[in-house]
């Protein structure tokens, strides 16, 4: 089922909170401020205010100018927040997962649920009148991405649900801003003349990335779907759940160890019938003594091998003090995912090379952190160095494939480290080279491969490597910057082969 989500957005959050609280400000001119270097501003204006000409961010003094009769109330900064967390727990009933939009929104992930009102302009409308009989003025859209959906609710003019996979359509005639945008990008597109999305959306990558770098492209793939963007429910889903009740306290490390795989087994059944498995799970126990107790896991991959899942467990189970007892024991899955095909089978078959990987990998990182693993992920240039990615051992996933056919060093320096080097002619490769004060004399060599500058990123001349090995049998990743001829070229080394 494809996701959709729901964006809120109250224009007038705070000033709408205090005409609820006090019903003799409806109808009237007045301001919320905050004390800002010395001077009052206006941090939220009621609408006869701003009707009036007094707007957010200007000086209390100049805005009484404008209306002497401009009615000024202290503003308490965390009041959005809290507001915000209230209507988000009140929106539970429409869907399980509400997350707050700080400082003026909710983002509902409402995937499937809006058939219950009879379909999503019902649903739409339903927590529309519902808001406004609270006394809250709210706009929301509709769409298969969070950015999509925030985009026209803030800024869209009529259309406020995007048919499924049409996102694109309704955000094409909107301004830059409404990609949620820093301040600067969106000054130098106004420079440039970019008014409406659909003026550069369909723009090469590399260009707009060369003028706007990386936020541009981020911003406009969640908003399409190209990008992946969560959020981050007010209430957690717990409905990957197992408890086991004990008919006595349980105070040795066996009797917990047994609970735990108990719950394993039925948990892990069940992820396995879904086709599911776990990426986080919490075991938890509940003492005589009232206090809770609890350890938690993570895996690389999504699994529902209970033996793997309890190795894991177990690294930390001395940490879970079981006090004068613990009479009931929960296992949870806040975070799973779909696991594959491939990755099924895998289990039952002779071939245990990749399980093997990610089994290994989940237990380093259990045993030192998760922090201290990390992944590569192949990008899509040609500049070696930028051609990988470091990410967080849980996160990240690859936009391309790694590439093939040509040998790359196991170890590949951040940057290149100039050596010095003797050759015989121009496109011979070195027959010694010196590096951090020690000569290796070349035996054997292979090369050159070229690598051009990536022109949309920068100019200059191209990168000729070889692959050569010493008298010891070391190989090595070696480059010329620059063609003999054409000024001096320099010798590089940007890599290690096993």
């Amino acid at each position: 089922m494809p996701s959709r989500f729901l964006s809120l957005y109250f224009h007038s959050l705070c000033t709408d909170w205090m005409v609820i609280k006090r019903a003799e400000l409806k109808g009237q001119a007045f301001v919320l401020a905050v004390p800002e270097r010395g001077r009052m501003l206006v941090h939220a204006s009621s609408s006869e205010a701003i009707a009036q000409g007094v707007f957010p961010g200007m000086v209390v003094a100049d805005a009484r100018a404008i209306l002497p009769s401009l009615q000024v109330f202290d503003h308490d900064r965390r009041l959005e927040e809290r507001l915000l967390k209230a209507l988000a727990r009140w929106c539970i009933r429409y869907t399980p997962t509400v997350a707050v939009d700080f400082p003026d929104g909710l983002i509902l992930d409402i995937s499937g649920c809006a058939h219950l009102w009879g379909g999503e302009s019902s649903y739409r409308n339903d927590i529309l009148s519902a808001l406004g009989q609270r006394g809250y003025g709210v706009r929301a859209a509709i769409a298969d991405t969070i950015g999509a959906a925030w985009a026209v609710a803030r800024y869209g003019n009529g259309s406020w649900i995007a048919a499924p996979g049409g996102q694109r359509e309704l955000i094409l005639p909107l301004p830059p801003v409404s990609l949620r945008l820093e301040k600067g990008l969106l000054q130098l597109m106004g420079k440039l003349g970019f008014k409406r999305i659909a003026q550069f959306i369909d723009l090469p990558q590399s260009s707009l990335r060369k003028r706007f770098g990386e936020a541009l492209l981020l911003r406009l793939g969640q908003a399409l779907g190209t990008e992946h963007e969560s959020i981050e429910a007010v209430q957690p889903l717990k409905s990957y759940r197992e408890e086991l009740p004990c008919m006595e306290p349980i105070l040795t490390l066996t009797g917990i160890e047994l609970a735990l795989k108990r719950l394993l087994e039925a948990l892990c059944k069940r992820l396995a019938k879904e086709g599911k498995g776990l990426r986080t799970g919490i075991f938890s126990g509940l003492r005589v003594d009232g206090k809770v107790v609890q350890i938690d896991i993570g895996t690389g991959s999504a699994s529902h091998h209970p033996s793997h899942l309890f190795k894991l467990f177990e690294l930390k189970l001395s940490l879970l003090e079981p006090g004068m007892g613990i009479e009931l024991f929960r296992l949870e899955a806040p975070l799973v995912e779909e696991v594959g095909t491939v990755q099924e089978a895998l289990w039952d078959t002779s071939s245990h090379d990749h399980t093997s990987i990610v089994e290994l990998l989940d237990n380093i990182a259990g045993k030192i952190g998760v922090k201290a693993v990390h992944r590569y992920l192949p990008q899509e240039h040609h500049w070696p160095e930028r051609s990988i990615k470091e990410v967080p051992f849980l996160e990240g996933k690859p936009v391309t494939s790694w590439p093939t056919g040509k040998a790359r060093p196991l170890h590949l320096l951040p940057q290149p480290e100039p050596i010095s080097v003797m050759v015989l002619l121009p496109d011979y490769p070195p027959r010694h080279f010196r590096y951090k004060g020690k000569v290796y004399n070349i035996t054997k060599a292979d090369g050159p491969e070229r690598i051009e500058q990536e022109w949309w990123l920068q100019s200059g001349p191209p990168r000729d490597y070889y692959c050569v090995e010493d008298e010891e049998g070391i190989r090595y990743w070696l480059f010329r910057l620059g063609l003999y001829g054409e000024g001096e070229p320099k010798w590089f080394i940007h890599g290690f082969f096993a």
